[in-house]
């Protein structure tokens, strides 16, 4: 991550400095893990595609969260500077992080509208999680073993 980008989100009250705490990293990525394998196991329909939505973008900014607390940071305010980081990972399919601000602004309209998410887009960001989603929990544990 560029030290400008990091050196403007702390100016802008949206970061801060934390001291590294690997096993809170692991715990939050084992209940990431736990949350999802439940979601995929519900039968997904018209009555529940907003949850399964909700829950699967709060595992994809918990992830950003989790890679910002192993670079020493804690994000403070919104989401956007949770997703800044995921820009700078080493993952195939880099571009799918275009997605985010899509996934975001339905998240926003079920949360603060009442809009009801679809099915389709409950599995399109399903799918998102299953490819992307997984290279970077990967990327992550991978990260988390180098630390000492």
């Amino acid at each position: 991550m560029e030290r400008k980008i990091i050196e403007d989100l702390i100016k802008k009250r949206n970061l801060r400095t934390k001291e590294i705490d690997k096993e809170k990293v692991i715990s939050l990525l084992n209940a990431i893990e736990k949350n999802i394998s439940a979601v995929k196991k519900i039968n997904m329909n018209e009555d529940n595609s907003t949850i399964i939505f909700k829950e699967v973008y709060d595992a994809i900014r918990q992830i950003a969260d989790a890679f910002w607390w192993l670079e020493g940071y804690e994000v403070l305010r919104d989401h956007d500077a949770s997703f800044t980081v995921l820009k700078d990972i080493e993952v195939s399919q880099k571009f799918k992080i275009n997605y985010i601000e899509r996934f975001k602004k339905i998240r926003n309209d079920a949360n603060y509208r009442g809009f009801l998410v679809s099915i389709e887009q409950a599995q399109e960001i399903l799918d998102f999680w299953n490819s992307y989603g997984l290279e970077i929990m990967a990327f992550l544990k991978k990260k988390i073993d180098k630390i000492k």
